[in-house]
């Protein structure tokens, strides 16, 4: 009998692969990685232009309170000290994110947290039980006119549904203060790669066996004995059950030429639900340069269709998540696949999630 070329076929050149692909290799074992994308890293793709490092598919903010996934990730790259303190502009009015005293003292004119809580408390008292949805939950949170500005058109812009649609959990994510503190995330570490992500990921790959602008569907593949499978898993069973949801997006680069800093901020976040884009991302605020030029991103989301779409965050909602628990149970009988990240296991990980998974499902491997 043929001996198969690799021990492992690994579908997937995101961080759940690539950490994999590294690890494995460091464990003797004999590896090809394959994605149908022209590049490596995912989502987290980063590529210069201009002297700028632009976040090709959306901001990626390394966040984390794992002191052991941070020491992992430093070994391939230093780190600056960006914090994220996005805006929101509605309608050219413009409020500090996350919601914190700031927003409030602006919207309300009001300075202290007590009168911040009394507002809030007045405007969500018709919300006695526990919140059943995304609108309900936001009201609860920060009351009726946070919502109605800064949450409401936003959130129906982003998912295409209404927010009393959405489940509850999905705002839960969005930090609440009562202080003047503009850190979006309360993790204990957090920053940009200098130089941008890819790197991370050149390095993860060195050495092994890369096979971009690959299908694994469609396209012919090496011999293995084993997969590690990144991609939607209803993708895997072509789709047997229905298909899963997810948030999508696509975005717009603009160069602009003569502009130094075009926003003064990162990400802004455009809350109204007339105005057809979410986000305007301005680059070189992520790994700061001193040029005399700038590069934007438009970010427009789009309804998700399986067979075109780029699949981003997954729609946690009990239908879905009804449908995703069927191919779990056939994904938990496959005895020479495992399933890994965020569109594999369906579920919304962020980068430092994503990682310390992909470590524990190295550490748990027997084959």
């Amino acid at each position: 009998m043929t001996q198969p070329s690799f021990d492992y076929l690994i579908v997937g050149a995101g961080f759940f692969g690539s950490i994999c692909a590294h690890e494995l290799t460091k464990r003797g074992k004999r590896v090809c990685v394959i994605d149908s994308r022209n590049h490596i890293g995912g989502n987290c793709y980063t590529e210069e232009r201009n002297g700028i490092h632009l976040h090709m598919y959306g901001p990626h903010i390394f966040h984390t309170s794992n002191p052991e996934v941070w020491q992992w990730i430093n070994q391939f790259v230093a780190f600056n000290q960006f914090t994220l303190r996005p805006v929101a502009n509605y309608k050219g009015e413009i409020f500090s994110l996350p919601f914190n005293m700031w927003t409030f003292a602006k919207l309300w004119n009001i300075t202290t947290p007590q009168e911040a809580k009394a507002i809030i408390e007045t405007q969500s008292a018709h919300i006695t039980q526990e919140p059943q949805n995304l609108e309900e939950q936001a009201i609860k949170l920060v009351g009726t006119d946070v919502y109605r500005k800064l949450i409401k058109g936003y959130t129906q812009k982003q998912w295409g549904k209404d927010p009393a649609e959405l489940p509850a959990s999905i705002i839960k994510r969005l930090p609440v203060r009562f202080t003047y503190d503009n850190n979006y995330f309360n993790d204990t570490y957090q920053g940009i790669p200098i130089g941008g992500y890819t790197q991370i990921f050149s390095q993860l790959l060195k050495g092994i066996e890369l096979r971009l602008n690959t299908d694994y569907f469609k396209d012919e593949l090496p011999t293995h004995d084993r997969v590690i499978y990144t991609g939607p898993i209803d993708k895997f069973y072509d789709y047997r059950f229905g298909e899963l949801e997810y948030k999508t997006q696509t975005f717009t680069h603009e160069f602009k030429a003569q502009v130094p800093n075009y926003q003064g901020v990162a990400m802004m976040n455009f809350t109204d639900v007339e105005t057809a884009y979410t986000r305007i991302i301005e680059h070189k605020h992520f790994d700061p340069v001193d040029l005399p030029h700038t590069w934007i991103s438009y970010e427009y989301p789009v309804p998700y269709k399986a067979s075109e779409s780029e699949p981003f965050y997954p729609v946690n909602d009990t239908p879905n998540n009804t449908i995703y628990a069927k191919y779990k149970a056939l994904a938990d009988q496959e005895p020479k696949v495992s399933f890994g990240g965020r569109l594999a296991e369906y579920k919304y990980y962020d980068m430092h999630q994503v990682i310390e998974s992909a470590l524990n499902f190295i550490r748990n491997l027997t084959t």
